[in-house]
């Protein structure tokens, strides 16, 4: 296949340097948005009178019957084409003949691919905000059916103080939300349009760049077509974005995992989302979390490689930034891919213990700085109640008892002012309805942020 370059060389391409150096095996992604940009193109070529309008509307016909081909597989564009814009133009030319060698004027693959690669990723932001509003939805069901159960609040992942189970899934929601507002930051720099930059310097065919961007729904054109074909910020910026979703979703993976343990018992696995031992029949093993964790660190390499790619890259386009396409695809895959699974997990998947999450709060001295509150009440200075409590757990540890089962005149020993509602004071329950300040775990405040959620996310 001669390539539109071949007029300058005199000898062909080495075969390998040939496959080396195509893009086709990854950038066919981006064929539905190279043919989108395209006809946009040739459309504002004939409003423009480059062309004329029954050539402008004839290859616009040949694209659009290019891409009905496409949909039923009758064109399966693949190597020896060197990249997605030539099998599409190639294809185009032996459908219409040589007006389709017009289609390129006023552009270059560089303004090309970048204006595909957004368009591309415009489309995937849209979808990865979809499945995460989606798995806001179900952490939102699960946060509405345990307002009253209460599960162990760790700091050091040692023992804190008791929690609403409630509370702790809010905070994945609050997380979550953080990262669709980030993505809707990404997008707002993704929808800018390159495509009229040319090579890298503009052209002098009389184009409108304005028109084109507005048939392909991009939000404003750049400014400077050296930056327009150079900048890959959009994609790295979607790829720290996107890093953070994973980040998330890895530790929410990381408390499953300890929650469906033995040692902990806070929930179990279901049939449809565990699998088992080849070895050990008792084993229920949580693939699903351990997976997600581990293909964190997937999405983390694909950042810290475009990072590694671009930043020596001197102005304006290099073939470094072929190198862009693949961690932008995989990326939105795999973030795609385990929100999916996240979401069936919470959904069918992963049921709570109630009575061991219960039982776990009662059999620890969590309920600490409840005592050292109450002392507070009771016109002790915090700093001397702290050290009074103390002592106390000190006590009770040495008698290998629990706050509760310590009796009144014993806690009468470390301070007069203790008195009878020192018990009720420490019930777990009580614990957690004490913590009422605004963001608290107390039931009245959780029930309140479930209703904001509910708002924001149903109504």
């Amino acid at each position: 296949m001669s390539k539109a370059w071949s007029a300058r060389f005199e000898n062909s391409l080495n075969p390998f340097i040939q496959e080396f150096n195509a893009s086709i095996q990854f950038d066919k992604n981006l064929i539905i948005e190279d043919i989108d940009c395209s006809i946009a193109h040739a459309r504002m070529l004939g409003n423009q009178h480059v062309i004329t309008k029954e050539e402008s509307q004839k290859i616009i016909e040949g694209l659009k019957q290019i891409k009905i081909d496409y949909q039923k597989c009758i064109f399966e564009p693949a190597f020896p084409s060197e990249d997605i814009h030539y099998a599409i133009e190639n294809l185009l030319i032996s459908k219409i003949g040589d007006l389709g060698k017009k289609l390129h004027t006023g552009r270059s693959r560089n303004d090309q691919v970048a204006t595909d690669i957004r368009l591309w990723l415009r489309k995937k932001i849209n979808e990865i905000d979809d499945l995460l509003f989606s798995f806001q939805k179900s952490l939102l069901k699960i946060a509405q059916q345990n307002i009253n159960v209460l599960i162990p609040g760790y700091t050091h992942l040692q023992r804190a103080q008791p929690l609403s189970l409630s509370h702790h899934i809010l905070a994945y929601l609050e997380m979550f939300q953080r990262d669709r507002d980030r993505l809707k930051e990404v997008q707002t720099r993704v929808n800018i349009s390159p495509l009229g930059a040319a090579a890298l310097a503009g052209t002098k065919i009389n184009i409108d760049r304005y028109m084109t961007a507005q048939e392909l729904g991009f939000k404003t054109i750049y400014m400077n077509s050296i930056d327009a074909v150079s900048d890959r910020d959009f994609a790295i910026e979607f790829l720290s974005s996107s890093s953070l979703i994973m980040t998330h979703l890895s530790r929410l993976s990381e408390e499953i995992i300890f929650w469906v343990t033995d040692e902990f018992a806070f929930a179990q696995l279901t049939d449809t989302c565990a699998t088992g031992s080849s070895l050990m029949p008792q084993k229920k093993n949580p693939d699903v979390p351990e997976l997600i964790r581990g293909k964190t660190g997937r999405v983390f390499g694909h950042l810290q490689g475009l990072l590694t790619t671009v930043k020596g890259l001197p102005l304006a386009y290099n073939k470094d930034l072929q190198e862009d396409k693949e961690p932008i695809f995989d990326t939105a895959k795999t973030v795609s891919d385990c929100l999916k699974a996240m979401t069936i997990l919470f959904d069918e998947g992963l049921k709570f213990n109630e009575f061991n999450l219960m039982q776990s709060v009662e059999k620890d001295f969590s309920n600490a700085t409840d005592i050292a509150d109450y002392l507070v009440n009771k016109g002790v200075a915090f700093r001397e109640a702290y050290q009074i409590v103390g002592s106390i757990v000190m006590f009770c540890v040495s008698k290998k008892i629990l706050f509760k089962e310590l009796p009144l005149n014993e806690f009468r020993r470390f301070h007069q002012a203790f008195d009878e509602d020192i018990y009720e004071n420490i019930l777990p329950k009580n614990v957690v309805n004490s913590r009422n300040s605004v963001g608290g775990t107390s039931f009245k405040r959780v029930e309140e942020e479930l209703l904001r959620w509910t708002n924001r996310l149903l109504n």
